[in-house]
């Protein structure tokens, strides 16, 4: 009976014993799924692009005449890239953060006519991230390509609200476009733009989520809120432009203004991730586009936007990634926007983007190691015909001369006869780049535009992408956001190259205006053998607008509030030709002005 009894309370301890051991394993392998889990979601990824701030326009790198907390906090707990370079303009910089790639390589060449255009075939950092799980939202100013497959929905963006023009003509309330569909935008640009990507945010906080938030200040015109503005207007700016050229003020200060604007658009989102507690799951990145749209502080750098001087490709370029990347570490060796793309995907583990030929390079280890092993490299600036060359110490600019930037930083001194050997190798370097990127010209540009992609509904022509003749005239010598207008005779017409990708029906509108005095003007839209014929026979004759929203006077067109009209359907073939729009038999002076076609996609 007590063998009976000892076997009994044996079997119960090794029962007792045996439970504690399975319950502790279960908890283990419990917190260890949980663990596995938790890592196995990647990071989300935040871009967030100025378009034509300078370096020099924060009060991290210096600025005392403005404040930008939000921004510098992103450098403070973050990682800050001393010596970052893009190029001179938007949308070649946007080209290659988008994928890795030097822009002549991507098909863009210029910011309007189809120039600014990204090659479809191009993957994009969205796309590879789209293929890894991850939803994808771009909100703001796209500027390469409009007509899909160009359009930001077509590269890889799952949704996209802005404008995919080089500029734009108003900042308040403007028409814009929300997935191809054209709608009317809410409140002041930049801050309507953050909405939408914080809506974004919130909607996908339970899934990888990449935003990019391509801003549209403080490119021209120079609009801001009437609180920014105040800050500014009547303020004495204590850091002026150190050149011999002439600095506008109220230019500067319009500037200074929109940049405040961004800042506390980017605590918004900053505020967004910590309410959402992604935070520290969360990669946020700053950066401009290019180098200050005017002549104002900006370091002591000589240039700006559209210089490949270093002050006109020298950007701010903030990493943070909370309790993984170090909190406030400078790294001194160059980078670039090609390097973006790599980066990233080393970053959030993802084998998506493998066999890409890219040319930038993955900078982890800089970011991650402060004994880091990096080889010198070339940094290649170039725009209208002008080529630069930048390494860690040197740059060789259009001219060749060479600078050593350590110790001239303003580009000052030439050296090129005192060191002939790196002016040599230099020389070379550039030499072989153009040779082997062979950007495009606008006489060697030869793409059509693209209508009837079979994945979109939308596609717009825009008068910036159409060729007037006879009378007719653009708004504005710079073709972003011009319509046209002078249409005198019903000889004068209005086309477009136009290569329709598959048979399809489409519904046609006309954005136009009609002066009083014409009581009817009929129109004949035709594309090889396809035709539509209509007449319009109501008058719309609004002022010009965006004067009253400007800080200084603007060298862009003005907008008018253009009126959307259903000219029918159209069926078109698959084939290139001119699209062409005609006007016959209008009773006014002149026909109508016009903005845009927007072709839906019915059959």
């Amino acid at each position: 009976m007590r063998i009976s009894m000892d076997r009994l309370v044996q079997k119960k301890w090794v029962f007792f014993i045996s439970t504690l051991v399975v319950t502790f394993a279960c908890k283990e392998i419990k917190t260890n799924a949980t663990t596995e889990s938790e890592q196995k979601r990647p990071p989300n990824i935040v871009i967030i692009m100025a378009d034509d701030q300078g370096w020099g326009d924060l009060s991290y790198h210096g600025n005392n005449n403005l404040n930008t907390p939000n921004i510098d906090s992103l450098a403070l707990n973050g990682v800050s890239f001393e010596h970052f370079f893009v190029q001179p303009v938007c949308s070649p910089t946007r080209a290659e953060l988008l994928t890795g790639r030097h822009y002549p390589r991507t098909g863009v060449h210029w910011v309007s006519e189809g120039g600014e255009r990204m090659n479809p075939e191009e993957r994009t950092l969205a796309e590879i991230l789209k293929e890894s799980g991850y939803k994808t939202g771009a909100f703001g100013k796209w500027h390469n390509g409009m007509q899909p497959p160009y359009h930001p929905n077509s590269q890889g963006f799952d949704s996209y609200y802005g404008f995919t023009s080089g500029h734009w003509g108003n900042y308040f309330a403007p028409l814009l476009e929300q997935n191809g569909k054209l709608v009317k935008g809410e409140g002041f640009l930049t801050d309507d733009l953050t909405t939408k990507g914080l809506e974004f945010m919130t909607e996908h906080q339970n899934e990888p989520f990449f935003l990019y938030l391509p801003f549209n200040t403080p490119h021209s015109p120079m609009q801001v809120p009437d609180s920014y503005w105040a800050r500014f207007e009547g303020k004495d700016l204590e850091q002026r432009y150190h050149g011999e050229e002439t600095e506008d003020l109220n230019f500067t200060k319009a500037a200074l203004a929109m940049v405040e604007n961004i800042d506390d658009n980017v605590g918004r989102v900053s505020a967004k991730l910590k309410e959402l507690d992604l935070e520290e799951n969360t990669i946020v990145i700053y950066l401009s586009d290019n180098g200050p749209n005017g002549w104002r502080y900006n370091g002591g750098m000589r240039g700006k936007k559209g210089s490949t001087d270093d002050g006109g490709v020298r950007s701010p370029f903030f990493m943070q990634w909370k309790n993984v990347l170090p909190a406030g570490k400078k790294i001194t060796q160059i980078a670039s926007s090609v390097d973006v793309l790599p980066t990233l995907l080393k970053l959030v583990g993802t084998e998506a983007g493998a066999g890409l030929k890219i040319d930038g390079k993955d900078v982890t280890p800089l970011l991650t190691s402060s004994d880091a092993t990096w080889e010198d490299r070339f940094v290649f600036n170039h725009w209208n015909g002008h080529t630069s060359v930048r390494t860690q110490q040197y740059r060789l600019d259009h001219q060749d001369r060479l600078y050593d930037m350590e110790k001239d930083p303003g580009q000052s001194t030439d050296i090129s006869e005192t060191f002939p050997q790196v002016t040599d190798s230099l020389k070379n370097a550039k030499a072989a780049w153009l040779k082997e990127t062979n950007p495009l010209t606008k006489e060697t540009d030869n793409r059509p535009f693209t209508l009837g992609y079979l994945q979109a509904t939308y596609t717009q022509l825009p008068a910036r992408d159409g060729i007037p003749h006879g009378n007719i005239k653009r708004s504005n010598q710079y073709p972003n956001n011009t319509f046209f207008t002078n249409w005198k005779s019903e000889k004068d017409s209005i086309t477009w190259d136009v290569e329709v990708l598959a048979d399809g029906e489409f519904e046609v509108r006309l954005y136009y205006t009609c002066k009083e005095d014409n009581d009817g003007v009929g129109l004949i839209l035709s594309h090889g053998h396809s035709l539509l014929a209509t007449r319009l026979r109501e008058t719309h004759d609004p002022p010009l607008t965006g004067m009253e929203n400007d800080r200084v006077p603007r060298m862009e067109s003005y907008v008018k509030d253009f009126k959307a009209f259903k000219m029918g359907t159209i069926p078109l073939t698959k084939g290139r030709s001119q699209m062409t729009l005609k006007a016959m038999a209008f009773s006014g002076k002149e026909a109508i002005d016009i903005r845009l076609l927007q072709f839906k996609k019915v059959r």
